[in-house]
């Protein structure tokens, strides 16, 4: 959520980043925000008006009494009576523009840094490096979806029998290799220093919030109606809100958090080609990567994040690219944004499998969640996350682009955590 403080200071500047980010109606809500924060202030110091005087009249009363001004300490009594009830009304009033004004801060996007690029789509985002082994398939190539089938690996059609399309079963070896990425990936967070963290799969309304998922996210989100809890769509959400209303000390941070859960994710309106197979799942296993940092190291954290995620790529000897995304395709919540794709040969595409971000305090502001500095001041922190890294399009890539007519070759990295070389 963005601050009073850089909406008033730096006014025009946000609503330049707001239609870069292509958020219709910039500056009508940027001016709203205005006119609430100015009404809510105004009513405060007209509250805080009335409230002296009803502090000094009442001082005053008993003096009145004992000076025999009966009258005048009555009259003064009914100014005391007025002051409340006119208190009661701007009170009323204050905390209505209060909570419209947070309301409305809900419903607007990070203000993205300046090294984003413009853009409306994905196809504007910018290239800045491509990385990885060029693979050479057999002429009979197969996509993921038939490997699958051919060496028994995922049951897509069971899963539809047991919960619904998007929800695969995983067999076998198809089941190792699950378990074995997950373990690697948890390993290599390990190495760099990340502290592993097992949460909960459900959230409350409150963490939602913070993180930003709500109000932006709540159609993607899967709603458990009786208990007002939400289904993860990624550890980002119950991870960061670990630090929901809590002052850290600056030489805690950076604070480096990663965590394996199952993620959610309804994706209305997912259908074609595109969504074949693991291409586009409902619920599907990730490891994520947190961190909680101060403004000045934020910047290389991030950066050290994506150094991280693209040391996985190349461990599994998967061909990727890294991307910048520009201002309208970044999440709501994200100041700056990285992706990682991965090429599957056999579909002749690239996969998104990882988005490293940072936050800035965005987050953080919704959080409440804060650093104390070396001089006792109390500042907002800010927060990034990235996927270290989501499995499913890592499993098609794997699949697809390894298929020997000997069968498919696992990667060398994996091949510890699996006690075979082959799929076959």
């Amino acid at each position: 959520m963005l601050t009073i403080k850089q909406i008033t200071e730096n006014t025009q500047a946000v609503v330049a980043g707001l239609e870069k980010k292509h958020f219709k109606g910039a500056q009508e809500a940027i001016d709203q925000v205005l006119e609430l924060n100015n009404k809510r202030k105004s009513t405060q110091a007209v509250l805080d008006k009335n409230l002296a005087e009803v502090n000094a009249i009442s001082k005053s009363i008993g003096q009145l009494m004992k000076e025999g001004k009966k009258a005048e300490a009555e009259a003064a009594k009914e100014r005391v009576g007025q002051l409340k009830e006119t208190n009661k009304g701007l009170q009323a009033e204050m905390d209505e523009a209060a909570n419209q004004l947070q309301q409305l801060l809900y419903t607007i996007p990070n203000v993205p840094y300046d090294e984003v690029p413009e853009g409306a789509a994905a196809e504007d985002n910018v290239v800045v490096k491509m990385g990885g082994m060029e693979t050479e398939l057999p002429k009979d190539a197969l996509p993921h979806w038939e490997l699958a089938k051919k060496y028994d690996l995922i049951d897509f059609d069971l899963g539809v029998k047991i919960t619904g399309a998007g929800f695969p079963v995983y067999k076998g070896k198809g089941a190792q290799l699950q378990r074995a990425l997950i373990n690697f990936f948890l390993d290599e967070a390990r190495k760099s220093g990340y502290t592993e963290i097992m949460p909960p799969t459900v959230v409350n309304a409150a963490s939602g919030y913070g993180t930003g998922q709500l109000p932006d996210k709540e159609g993607q989100m899967y709603h458990c109606e009786v208990d007002d809890l939400y289904l993860i769509p990624t550890a980002e959400v119950p991870v960061t809100n670990i630090y929901r209303d809590v002052i850290l000390d600056e030489k805690q941070m950076p604070i480096k958090n990663c965590a394996y859960t199952q993620c959610f994710r309804r994706e209305a309106g997912s259908y074609g080609k595109d969504v074949r197979g693991l291409n586009r799942l409902h619920e599907f296993s990730k490891v994520e990567l947190v961190r909680i940092d101060t403004p000045e190291h934020s910047r290389q954290s991030h950066q050290e994040m994506l150094d991280h995620v693209e040391n996985l790529l190349v461990k599994l000897e998967l061909p990727y690219r890294i991307l910048r995304l520009c201002g309208g395709d970044m999440s709501f919540t994200a100041a700056i944004c990285y992706d990682f794709e991965v090429y599957s040969e056999a579909q002749k595409r690239w996969l998104e499998v990882s988005s490293v971000s940072n936050f800035d305090t965005y987050q953080a502001n919704r959080l409440k969640c804060r650093y104390r500095t070396a001089e006792k001041k109390t500042e907002l922190c800010h927060t990034l996350n990235g996927s270290a890294l989501a499995l499913p399009r890592i499993v098609a890539a794997l699949l697809e682009n390894n298929q020997t007519e000997k069968g498919i070759r696992m990667p060398k990295a994996l091949v510890p955590y699996l006690g075979f070389e082959y799929i076959d």
